[in-house]
């Protein structure tokens, strides 16, 4: 591989998508406006471990122009783009800059594929909020938390699109831009549809990253805020285990192009809100009982893939559980102590 185009680079996953393609050789090209706390600590790493493999370009994708400039210099093989407005909470506020950031940036990256780099394959990261509340499903009770009646498999792709929100709405229309690009003009696009993701160097907030925040915050004394029963089920995805889909995708690219793909841990890795809470306290970090306050709009009582058409296009399954994996977080968390104390405080 020549050469790999990263948007949001400077993010929890595209920093380590950077990471993972430029330890197999590529070049990087990354963009990122560094809006987000924690970007430019990932960036400085970045560029301290990998040098002149690694090109960085500080630029905003609703910047057209300047983006279509740095895809002609670079000619990538494969484009990832990962920049995105990431939280619901924040398109509730301001639906503009939401709406310009995911629809149209998305679109300016598209273009830019189409018209400068038309072989390259394409992964956009899109989101499982495009299904909706799914209000129309039976949801019980089981195990203290909330699941699907008759879905033991989850959610799959076949599962009809409901934009709930801003956000939903946002990252919907790039979803299906990225889809009919494919169908239209031919590009080796594919659509992953993410669950929740969580690892290392991921700085969460409370409105986004909820894994890592309740993690963070119980290491910083801070209070943690539980919207709804905290029975909410979903299903955790470490970081390295979507490093493999990613690469996953692009080696079978053959049959994957044209495609969309639910991506999450499965009904394997489901992890709740209460559960969480309950792993940290007994790692004794959290020393404070969690807040509750009223339900947030938008929210989905369970959400869990059906990750069996992923599995068998790239012979994948996920690797870490949540219990592993929360503790993996722990460790590093409490290791970047003061970084995150600096960033979040």
């Amino acid at each position: 591989m020549k050469s790999v185009i990263i948007t949001g680079c400077a993010g929890f996953i595209g920093s380590h998508l950077a990471e993972y393609f430029l330890k197999q050789g590529a070049t990087v090209v990354g963009i990122d406006n560094l809006s987000r706390a924690g970007s430019e600590t990932n960036l400085e790493k970045l560029r301290n471990r990998y040098g002149n493999c690694f090109h960085f370009h500080k630029q905003d994708i609703r910047n057209f122009a300047a983006v279509r400039s740095i895809f002609a210099e670079a000619d990538p093989e494969l484009v990832i783009h990962h920049a995105a407005q990431v939280a619901v909470t924040t398109s509730i506020t301001d639906p503009r800059e939401d709406f310009e950031i995911n629809a149209l940036g998305t679109f300016n990256i598209l273009e830019a594929t189409r018209l400068e780099a038309p072989d390259a394959f394409f992964e956009f990261a899109s989101t499982n909020k495009v299904y909706g509340k799914m209000d129309d499903l039976e949801i019980i009770e089981r195990g203290g938390r909330y699941d699907y009646a008759n879905l033991p498999h989850g959610i799959d792709e076949t599962r009809g699109l409901d934009f709930h929100s801003p956000y939903g709405c946002s990252k919907g229309t790039a979803d299906q831009y990225v889809r009919d690009y494919s169908r239209v003009y031919g590009l080796r696009s594919v659509v992953l549809r993410q669950s929740c993701i969580y690892g290392t160097r991921q700085f969460g907030v409370e409105d986004q990253g909820w894994v890592a925040w309740f993690t963070i915050a119980s290491i910083l004394g801070k209070p943690i805020t539980i919207y709804g029963d905290g029975k909410q089920g979903r299903d955790l995805l470490w970081i390295d285990d979507l490093e493999s889909v990613y690469a996953g995708l692009y080696e079978h690219a053959d049959k994957t192009a044209g495609e969309i793909y639910n991506v999450g841990g499965g009904p394997e890795n489901v992890l709740s809100l209460l559960e969480l809470v309950e792993q940290l306290r007994r790692a004794s970090i959290l020393r404070r009982p969690a807040n509750f306050a009223e339900w947030r709009q938008g929210d989905q009582k369970v959400f869990v893939c059906d990750i069996r058409k992923l599995s068998k296009a790239i012979h994948w399954k996920p690797s870490v559980s949540p219990r592993e994996g929360v503790d993996r977080l722990i460790a590093w968390s409490m290791d970047n102590k003061e970084l995150l104390n600096r960033l979040l405080s």
